[in-house]
Order: C-alpha cells, then sequence, then structure tokens
C-alpha cells in the first residue's frame, strides 16, 4: 500500500492507506500535566507538517497518567496550530453528556475550522466506577443504559433531522450551521461495530485495547447500511505503534509501555508513564522479557521498515482504509521521533 497525500483530503481508495495520530497525551515520569498538554501541540504541530491525515485526542478521567479529558478543550488549539489536519475526538465518551452539548460543542468547533473537524464517539466510560459516578450531574440513580437512543437524537442534531414533531426539533438549529462536524463511531467490542453499521457510520476500532477485532471489522463491512451520509462502509483501525532507528532501541522504548499495561492488567495504577531505566528495572526484578504484555494486547514495535510492513499487515487484515497510530513512549522527543520516522517510512509529505 501507498500512503495516500493528505493534501487532497480526498476518500481512501484500495491502494491507499491513510496515517492519522490519536495522542492520549501521556504524563511521563518527571513532567506534569500541564506538560504533556503543550507537548499534544507540539506534537501535533509536528503531524501537520509530517503529512498525517488527522489528530484525535482521547477522552479518559481520574488519571494522573494521561492528560485528555476533554477533548473539545483540546481540539480548538490544535485546529488554530495547524493548517492541514482534520482534528477530532478519540472520542467523546457519550453516556456521560446530553447529546445536545456535544452537538453545538462540535458545531462550534466546525464553524470556525470549516471542514477538518471530526466527532469520535464511544461508549465507553474512559474511568472507573467511581469517576464515572463523579461526572454525573444526578448521582442518586445510575444512569439509563441508553446509548443508542443518545446517539440517534446526537446524530439528528447534527445532520438537522430531528422531526418537525419532536418536542426539540427547533433546537437542532446548532451555532456552527451550515458546517457540521463528521461522525465516526469508535469501539473495541462486536456491538460498536454494529451501530456503526446499523447507522451508517465510519468506524474506528481500536485495536491497541483490543487485539484481534478483524472478524468485528468484517462483520461491520458486511453488514453495513448506507445512509445519506455515507455511501460505502469506512473502516480505521488504531494500532499502538513504537518506532526507533533499531529494532532494539525501539523495544526498550516500549518497555514503559509494557510496564503500564502490566500494571493496569493487574488492577494497580501508575501515576506517570515510566522512563525507561525505571521500566527496564520492573521486568527484571519480575524476571519478565522485555517485550512482554498483558494477554489480548499487542502493539508494532521496532525500525521503520519493520513498522511500515506489520502496519500494512493489519490494516489489511482489518480491511482498513487508514491506520491510527498512538504511541506511549516516555521521552517526549523520541515519540516526536517515532511518528516521524513512520511518515518516512510512508513517504508521506
Amino acid at each position: 500500500m501507498t500512503a495516500l497525500n493528505p493534501q487532497s483530503g480526498s476518500q481512501a481508495h484500495a491502494d491507499t492507506l491513510l496515517l492519522s495520530v490519536l495522542d492520549q497525551a501521556p504524563v511521563s515520569e518527571g513532567t506534569s500535566g500541564a506538560q504533556a498538554l503543550r507537548n499534544v501541540l507540539d506534537l501535533a504541530s509536528d503531524a501537520d507538517a509530517l503529512g498525517y491525515y488527522r489528530y484525535w485526542v482521547a477522552e479518559h478521567h481520574g488519571t494522573m497518567s494521561l492528560a485528555c479529558a476533554s477533548p473539545e478543550v483540546l481540539i480548538g488549539p490544535i485546529a488554530a496550530a495547524t493548517s492541514r489536519l482534520r482534528v477530532g475526538s478519540g472520542g467523546v465518551m457519550l453516556p456521560h453528556y446530553s447529546p445536545l452539548k456535544v452537538a453545538e460543542s462540535f458545531s462550534m468547533l466546525s464553524g470556525l475550522y470549516p471542514g477538518r473537524i471530526d466527532l469520535g464517539l464511544g461508549r465507553a466510560p474512559g474511568s472507573d466506577g467511581l469517576t464515572a459516578s463523579a461526572l454525573q450531574r444526578d448521582r442518586r440513580h445510575r444512569p439509563a443504559d441508553d446509548f443508542p437512543e443518545q446517539l440517534t437524537e446526537l446524530l439528528a442534531y447534527l445532520w438537522d433531522e430531528m422531526p418537525a414533531d419532536h418536542p426539540f426539533a427547533r433546537l437542532s438549529a446548532l451555532p456552527g450551521m451550515p458546517e457540521t462536524p463528521q461522525p465516526w463511531m469508535l469501539g473495541s467490542s462486536a456491538q460498536s461495530g454494529i451501530w456503526a453499521a446499523e447507522l451508517g457510520l465510519p468506524y474506528m476500532f481500536a485495536d491497541f485495547i483490543h487485539a484481534a477485532g478483524e472478524p468485528i471489522a468484517t462483520r461491520y463491512r458486511q453488514d453495513f447500511v448506507p445512509s445519506g451520509h455515507l455511501d460505502l462502509p469506512r473502516q480505521g483501525v488504531a494500532l499502538q505503534v513504537i518506532c526507533a532507528p533499531t529494532d532494539e532501541e525501539a523495544q526498550l522504548l516500549a518497555t514503559s509501555y509494557g510496564m503500564r499495561l502490566i500494571h493496569m492488567h493487574n488492577g494497580r495504577r501508575l501515576d506517570k508513564i515510566p522512563a525507561v531505566e525505571t521500566a527496564i528495572r520492573f521486568f527484571e526484578q519480575n524476571d519478565l522479557p522485555l517485550d512482554t504484555l498483558p494477554p489480548g494486547r499487542r502493539a508494532v514495535i521496532g525500525s521503520p521498515d519493520k513498522v511500515r510492513t506489520e502496519i500494512e499487515a493489519l490494516a489489511q487484515a482489518y480491511g482498513a482504509q487508514e491506520v491510527m497510530i498512538v504511541s506511549i513512549i516516555h521521552d517526549h522527543q523520541a515519540r516526536k521521533r517515532s511518528y516521524a520516522l513512520i511518515a518516512q517510512a510512508f513517504g508521506l509529505s
């Protein structure tokens, strides 16, 4: 596969592969959340110059290791600091919010940055149970499990398709119209793919959360129902990728990611992304190989040639027209270099 020049803005075809960035705003050992947020803008500027297609920021709550509690707060500054990238959420965890509030926020962003705003939507809480409860306005009752209804209402606002007899019909006159964001369905389970197919939405599967989701992607494409906004299924896959000049250096950088995942798998938290030296000591003390990851997790780790080969293979397995790259690396400069090496390997411009 070859990479599509993002300046064209065209739909990806079978012989092209879009490369994009998913930023979780990692907070590294020895730094602060404020620095992590500044790093987001720095990396976005690089991604814009390197030729990546879009730049999404994640939503996570109640964690000191990721400074991405509010993607909509970051999207505006990223869009202002860049010129070519599509910018969006990866994603907004809709169960926490009013569909109208989300629609209005992203309509305003679209009005300010026409044709550049994406609204990635997820069902997961992006937090633990206690934090999810703290995010709710009414804590007397557990929130209703009504995601399909929330999603339908949100799309009706965005697409100005609220039935005339609906009590909220007049509210669909959003502040950023006629500009609208591009909605995406995000997920790491079969159900998210089913909703995306039924509603005719593009679908981004989080392989870095749930590896081996190829059958879910296949079912999405097979069951896809064309909508008035998307005629054909549009499949993306988000991969954890760590690239360095050599396989050995990339694996050392990846120990920070591996240590964090092992702690999460065992129900423990790390306050910050550990330094490579800290991670190596952890693996040695626990008599674990440096490339150990918990069950159900995988990452693409290696030199530029190796990384390109593995990314292309996974994109083909998923039937994906786009790969979104997330990289948890302790050192910000090494993370920037990783994205630069990947861009070079694919010939982005």
